[in-house]
């Protein structure tokens, strides 16, 4: 898939202000500082489309973008450590809990994950929150290419490990760059395939 098209639509913190379309929707999560609007911005082909700063923490808001005329990027904010005050993470927090019980246009969560790092337990938790809650999602491992090849096995080998020990299956995956554009065409194929599912059932 080509992404001719991308439209930012609305930006809230309350899921029932969210678009009324009846398109899917593909949300993009991560720890705070992770890379997702790097990400984001690397999918769409777009420099300034969600907003990168050195600083975590930086989305604080449910950002839809419409793509293609026919499905939404969601770009939700991180979880973990952020320089916001307390009040406002227990405000995001409930938030983003309630844009994945609510909202019935999700077909899919990406959840991004640092692959330099070894597995942390933030991110298992929420694996487990998706799972319990049937929420479908993949794993996006981000800045694959701050790491050598041998390296970078090593750390997916481990996470996927770690992972088993709570899961039957390893959930799909996808290792990305944002830098050399690694898993670009692998995402935008799993989403074009997913919406063609949606279309033909």
């Amino acid at each position: 898939m080509t992404i001719h098209q991308a439209e930012f639509i609305i930006s809230n913190t309350d899921v029932n202000k969210c678009p009324k379309e009846l398109l899917p929707e593909y949300a993009f999560i991560g720890r705070s500082n992770v890379g997702k609007s790097s990400l984001i911005n690397m999918l769409t082909d777009q420099k300034n489309l969600a907003k990168t700063s050195g600083k975590p923490g930086k989305t604080q808001l449910i950002n839809h973008f419409l793509i293609n005329k026919n499905w939404f990027l969601v770009d939700l904010p991180g979880y973990g450590y952020a320089k916001v005050s307390k009040n406002k993470r227990d405000t995001f927090q409930q938030f983003i809990t309630d844009y994945f019980m609510k909202r019935q246009q999700l077909v899919c969560t990406f959840v991004l994950v640092d692959v330099r790092h070894e597995p942390q337990k933030i991110d298992l938790d929420f694996f487990t929150f998706l799972g319990t809650n049937q929420i479908p999602f993949a794993i996006v491992f981000t800045k694959a290419d701050k790491l050598g090849g041998t390296n970078l096995k090593k750390n997916i080998a481990a996470y996927e490990k770690k992972v088993l020990e709570q899961w039957e299956t390893m959930p799909i995956y996808f290792i990305t760059s944002a830098t050399n554009k690694m898993g670009k065409e692998e995402i935008l194929t799993f989403i074009d395939q997913v919406n063609h599912s949606l279309s033909d059932a």
